[in-house]
């Protein structure tokens, strides 16, 4: 390179800076809730200054009159409990199964060929249309109810957990062989971990559509439940009573999303540096 052409060159310039851009928390915190707060405001102000009847929508102080109500007679911690059971034992069975056939699946084309075929019809079927069948086979009691959240949790855990496997690096694997690595060691060692973003995702789809299942089963001959009671409210015309339930079950999906960041979080910290620019 010639004199002349070191001085016709452009100056060189700092690279831009690529890494993670951090953020104040109580800023990000600020901006979180924000639109749910607007929202708050938004029903608090079209409630109490006649824009939308209260017949339609329940105000805000008329659903937390109903919840301490509730909260007096005692039926709140009962029928909480008895969700949280259902849901929960739901959610194990059906998460559970739905993530060993998703590994199976995914590591094997044995198991893909037995197991997805005959997953991917059931995934298809609506699970509210099995109501009537579960009913035939379960009755109205608790297998009914468990059984459906069950069905209806499985889904998304087989889908993400069979997509998570196969999208493990081969060279990662590969890697894990030439270490001795092999059968459920290398399952539980390497592709497990590397899946876990997807199945951790997976989760939280279905906590969500768990709600639903549990929903629709409280329908039907239940005695206790938060689904019961939107049924009491709707025969007694307590629209605070659907409202507070529909806030209730709003709580309950913010937690489950936050306790799952959290683990998000601690298990995969890498994942804290994202794409985000801004």
């Amino acid at each position: 390179m010639t004199a002349a052409s070191v001085l016709l060159a452009p100056a060189l310039e700092a690279p831009e800076f690529l890494g993670a851009k951090t953020r104040n928390r109580w800023l990000s915190l600020l901006l979180r809730g924000s639109v749910p707060a607007l929202v708050l405001v938004a029903w608090w102000y079209t409630t109490t200054h006649g824009l939308v009847s209260t017949e339609v929508l329940a105000s805000p102080g008329q659903v937390v009159q109903a919840f301490w109500e509730l909260v007096n007679t005692g039926q709140l911690w009962e029928f909480g409990l008895a969700s949280f059971q259902r849901a929960g034992l739901g959610v194990a069975i059906g998460v559970s199964a739905a993530l060993v056939l998703g590994l199976v699946s995914g590591l094997s084309r044995l198991g893909e060929e037995l197991v997805d075929a005959t997953v991917q019809i059931i995934r298809v079927v609506p699970f509210l249309a099995l109501v009537p069948l579960f009913i035939s086979w379960f009755g109205v009691d608790e297998a009914f109810k468990v059984a459906l959240i069950a069905v209806s949790s499985a889904s998304p855990m087989y889908a993400y957990t069979y997509l998570g496997v196969r999208s493990v690096d081969r060279k990662v694997v590969e890697a894990a062989r030439g270490f001795g690595l092999r059968g459920w060691r290398l399952a539980v060692g390497v592709v497990v971990p590397s899946a876990l973003p997807n199945i951790l995702m997976a989760l939280r789809i279905c906590l969500g559509i768990s709600l639903v299942g549990l929903i629709a089963a409280e329908q039907v001959g239940a005695t206790a439940g938060i689904g019961y009671l939107v049924t009491l409210a709707q025969q007694y015309y307590r629209n605070d009573y659907m409202v507070l339930c529909i806030v209730i079950y709003a709580l309950i999906g913010i937690g489950v999303d936050l306790v799952i960041r959290l683990v998000e979080r601690t298990a995969m910290p890498w994942l804290r540096h994202g794409t985000a620019t801004a």
